[in-house]
């Protein structure tokens, strides 16, 4: 939903990388058919990524200017995750899954919510370290909420025809011009 919202504050195209990665039902891609898809995709011209496949993270943060992670709790992840599954349900999630892959129970998925912030966060959190962008780190959902509305809202008032952004950790505006 974050993904979509940003696409349309910004006008950038969103990439469901669950959309790419899944394979009619529930197949997953061997390991360098998915590393040439996320290239493929990775190079195209604009886009925001919506997905958290580890294994790519470092190809995908090399092609990006920004980086928005969602550093939510794990019981809101949970929470999130099991709402998902019972409100989709034997749907495609709004077109962000492909076609032969209808949302379903994923015990194993679920598992992985509950032993990310353990077992793979700081791995993440070391890729991410690395990136040269600008980076915005959400810890709730309440603090994305506002840079959002801060984002359309510059957007909104912005004359210039720049793009501009808020920098969360001081509140100030920030002007983006390419040469």
């Amino acid at each position: 939903m974050a993904a979509r919202h940003l696409s349309a504050i910004t006008g950038l195209p969103v990439i469901h990388l669950d959309q790419h990665y899944w394979l009619p039902g529930w197949r997953r891609p061997d390991s360098a058919a998915w590393t040439k898809i996320v290239g493929d995709l990775a190079d195209q011209s604009a886009w925001i990524m919506d997905g958290n496949y580890s294994g790519t993270l470092e190809q995908r943060l090399r092609r990006a200017d920004t980086l928005i992670h969602l550093d939510y709790p794990t019981w809101l992840c949970l929470w999130r995750a099991m709402y998902r599954t019972v409100r989709g349900w034997g749907r495609d999630r709004n077109g962000e899954l492909p076609p032969g892959c209808r949302e379903r129970f994923d015990g194993a998925f679920l598992r992985f919510v509950l032993q990310y912030r353990k077992a793979h966060r700081e791995r993440d959190l070391a890729s991410m370290s690395s990136f040269s962008g600008q980076t915005f780190r959400f810890a709730s959902p309440a603090a994305l909420s506002d840079f959002m509305v801060l984002q359309s809202s510059l957007k909104k008032t912005c004359s210039s025809g720049q793009p501009r952004s808020i920098n969360p950790e001081t509140g100030n505006d920030q002007r983006h011009h390419s040469r």
